[in-house]
This record gives structure tokens, C-alpha cells and sequence, in this order.
């Protein structure tokens, strides 16, 4: 088998691509996907000290990993709330 010449890489069509991003509904799917996964975190963490409390479990670092990843999974959530508002201020701050 021949040695094929190296193939320039394929760029994708800017026009596909922003019109499937496009859209307030992915933004909005995107946002209710991001809450209900802290919400499942905090609950899980919930559920392993209640665990962990009524005897039903007797791994304390269960129970404090899973509080942990709740804790921090809220603080990520947080901080990208906090750049969202802000990039959204400072767009509405240009003068067109």
C-alpha cells in the first residue's frame, strides 16, 4: 500500500455550526441540566450523613466525600454564575 500524501485538516462550516448553537433553548437545557446536578449532589450528600447518622453506614469518609463534592460542585456552579452576569453587564455596558 502507497504512502497517502498528508490531508490539510477539515474546517468545519461556520454557518452549521452557530446554527445548531444557536438558540435560548440550549442555553436554558444547559443552565436546568448544571441546577439539577447540584441539586443531586447536595442530596446525595444529604443522604450519606443521614446514612452515616441512623447508623445505616458506618463510612464517615463517605459521608464527608460526599459532602465535600456537594460543597464544591455548588462553588463551581457559583463562580460561572458570577462570569455569566458579568459578561452579560459588561455587553449591555457597549455602545454600538
Amino acid at each position: 500500500m502507497p504512502i497517502q500524501p498528508i490531508q490539510p485538516p477539515s474546517i468545519p462550516d461556520i454557518q452549521t455550526t452557530i446554527s445548531k448553537a444557536s438558540g435560548a433553548g440550549d442555553f436554558r437545557d444547559l443552565l436546568a441540566s448544571s441546577i439539577a446536578s447540584v441539586e443531586q449532589q447536595q442530596h446525595e450528600a444529604q443522604t450519606a450523613v443521614n446514612n452515616f447518622l441512623t447508623g445505616e453506614s458506618e463510612d464517615l469518609h463517605t459521608a464527608a466525600l460526599a459532602g465535600q463534592r456537594a460543597e464544591l460542585s455548588l462553588q463551581l456552579f457559583m463562580q460561572v454564575r458570577n462570569k455569566v452576569v458579568s459578561a452579560y453587564q459588561e455587553v449591555m455596558r457597549m455602545q454600538v
